[in-house]
């Protein structure tokens, strides 16, 4: 709480030169040190124009100064914003006289921490707020907004009241046993148990389509030399990205491009050709391909249409078949592709055939449902969360059908609730808040 009441300040805008560069202050001292740069009194929610000065008159800058009084601003606190001129030279001297004047240099995301710590948003919320600027696609940032806007939270609320009135009815049912209800024979905590059981699952597969839109699909490009990976990267990219040559082996590193096939974001990686090599180099290169593809969400293994020698799995140790995608490549080449290996796909990376298939492919494997207007962001740990609540709910069914044991069930319920409690914050612990706070912006 001490730090709570220290007033911390930050520039808001990105790093770099612009038109206009915005410093924020929050803090029981933030209108006091506003006003003695700007030599004004200042109205709240109203912008007044002035020039900033230094503790000995001397100008720094000039510009707009505006005052949120708390609790009605973004912290909850007293705020100031000096919009100035964007040079970091300007804005680097405006911070060092707000902190000489008494402020202290703002941590990362310390101004989203301070709106949650002071219930002006929720966790859920305040993460969204890293995802909104972190967005790649459009639909990701419409589904960061509708977090943003509380949608996420509106869900597991209401899921927490489901979970809130069934612990009510169970626990009475066991602090008064003299009413003797039959947990088995009653029909309600049953219907209830199910009804929240569907209400966790639609969540869940919500937040699911939320995590995708958050954090894209890692798609690993591999195959052999020539089989034109490289290729298919840039024509996915729609710009020359990877170099592209006849002579098998060009590719020695992991080549990285992030595209966007209708809102859902892909981070496409082209790596060296697999195959046994005797160059340092391109060894190495096919080292960093192989990790690529272990850390990969899927992996399209291209097959070079026109080779004589059939490829099949055995030729790649390396892929596991669930999460692997085969895609046979250069048909322009060929009438009938020569591989044994199973594909439905096939394209010609130099003509473009057949992309459109591909992609429809890469939304299938990924479970993106397009054009969703339900569609919130969400993280690994709400889906963990979410999960947890799941399996709660499904141990204590099980205890109350198998032993009748409604004291087991209230307690499953508990572990539930509690599991739904960290997605908005209602019971996080320490160490979570500051993992989490700490990857934002140092403005935000």
């Amino acid at each position: 709480m001490a730090k709570m009441q220290e007033t911390i300040v930050a520039i808001a805008t990105p790093p770099g030169k612009g038109g206009v560069g915005v410093l924020r202050i929050s803090g029981e001292e933030a209108k006091d040190i506003g006003q003695r740069i700007i030599g004004k009194d200042l109205l709240p929610r109203y912008a007044t124009y002035a020039k900033f000065k230094d503790a000995t008159g001397e100008v720094i800058d000039s510009g707009l100064a505006l005052y949120f009084p708390g609790p009605n601003s973004f912290t909850g606190e007293d705020v100031i914003e000096l919009q100035g001129h964007g040079g970091p030279v300007i804005l680097d001297l405006l911070i060092k006289e707000v902190i000489n004047q008494g402020a202290r240099q703002a941590r990362a995301g310390e101004f989203s921490e301070r709106a949650f710590l002071n219930d002006k948003i929720d966790l859920a919320q305040a993460e969204a707020i890293a995802d909104l600027i972190d967005s790649s696609t459009e639909q990701a940032a419409k589904g960061a907004i509708r977090s943003l806007q509380g949608e996420f939270s509106k869900h597991v609320n209401s899921l927490l009241q489901e979970l809130i009135y069934l612990r009510m009815y169970v626990e009475a049912a066991i602090d008064f046993p003299d009413e003797e209800i039959d947990f088995l024979a009653d029909d309600k905590i049953l219907l209830s148990i199910e009804a929240l059981q569907a209400s966790l699952a639609a969540t869940i597969a919500q937040a699911s389509q939320g995590a995708i839109l958050r954090n894209g699909l890692r798609l690993v490009i591999a195959g052999r030399p020539n089989a034109g990976k490289s290729s298919l990267l840039n024509t996915l990219a729609g710009q020359e990205s990877a170099i592209v040559t006849d002579i098998a082996g060009t590719t020695r590193d992991v080549v990285t491009e992030t595209i966007d096939i209708d809102g859902l974001p892909v981070h496409i990686l082209d790596t060296a050709g697999l195959r046994d090599s005797d160059d340092a180099v391109e060894k190495i290169g096919i080292q960093r391909a192989r990790k690529a593809i272990e850390e990969a969400d899927h992996v399209i293994l291209l097959v070079d249409a026109s080779e004589v020698k059939i490829a099949s799995f055995e030729d790649f140790p390396e892929l596991n078949e669930e999460r692997t995608t085969v895609v046979v490549n250069k048909i322009d080449l060929v009438d009938k592709p020569s591989t044994s290996i199973n594909s439905k796909i096939k394209v010609s990376a130099k003509t473009g055939q057949g992309m459109n298939e591909l992609k429809t492919e890469i939304k299938r494997i990924a479970g993106y449902v397009q054009e969703n207007e339900t569609v919130f962001t969400a993280r690994r740990r709400h889906i963990t969360a979410l999960s947890e609540a799941d399996e709660a709910v499904k141990r204590g069914l099980y205890q109350l059908k198998t032993y009748n044991a409604g004291e087991l069930l209230a307690d499953e319920l508990l572990q539930a609730q509690e599991s739904l409690n960290q997605i908005t914050g209602e019971f996080s612990a320490d160490d979570l808040l500051g993992e989490i706070f700490s990857g934002f912006c140092i403005g935000k």
